[in-house]
């Protein structure tokens, strides 16, 4: 029996579409999927994942949307389409004006005190995943990735050049110590200094 797109052979029971779910996963990734890893997370054979993905890619284009889904770096994620990047830059450049949330300080404090440091450290530290305000401040120009963790290949982030002209600072070296703010029974692997 040959389903139709969008429907479920009776061998498929409950697992969910697979071209929702493979929508559903790349609007939440920040780097490339392997076309394996998404594979293994579905559970459908790869070649089934490869064809849909092209196929999703292809429709995508012919029916001129606003983003792209591209293979690039061995994997897959969404991109906007460049014809549509001067709208995407007036939209995220107008929105440089707005104050910095609470979230956002308590990141850039992180990265500045921290760095080079990985999204994941700077989640651990604050508690929560801190991933969207990572990309915001990235956004913003006020942090940048400073290459790989050796260890872990996870990408490092460090303050920009734009943040020091921001604060009206020369150097990481003025930026107050942050011993006195700090409650006392903070952990010591939160306390060391790792600016480099």
């Amino acid at each position: 029996m040959t389903a139709t797109r969008g429907e479920r052979t009776p061998e498929e029971g409950a697992r969910p579409d697979l071209r929702a779910a493979l929508e559903a996963i790349l609007m939440v990734v920040d780097e490339p999927v392997t076309e394996v890893a998404l594979a293994q997370v579905l559970e459908r054979p790869r070649q089934e994942v490869a064809a849909t993905l092209r196929e999703l890619s292809a429709e995508y284009t012919a029916q001129g949307r606003g983003f792209d889904l591209r293979e690039v770096a061995g994997g897959w994620r969404f991109y906007t389409r460049p014809e549509c990047a001067p709208a995407v830059e007036r939209f995220v450049t107008d929105g440089q004006q707005a104050r910095l949330t609470t979230a956002a300080l308590e990141t850039l404090a992180v990265v500045a005190y921290r760095q080079p440091v990985s999204r994941a450290k700077v989640s651990a530290i604050r508690g929560v995943n801190s991933d969207g305000v990572m990309r915001t401040l990235t956004l913003r120009g006020l942090i940048e990735e400073a290459g790989q963790d050796p260890e872990t290949n996870a990408h490092l982030y460090r303050t920009t050049t734009y943040f020091l002209e921001r604060l009206g600072i020369n150097s990481l070296d003025e930026l107050p110590d942050l011993a006195p703010f700090l409650p006392d029974d903070v952990p010591d692997d939160i306390l060391e200094d790792d600016r480099t």
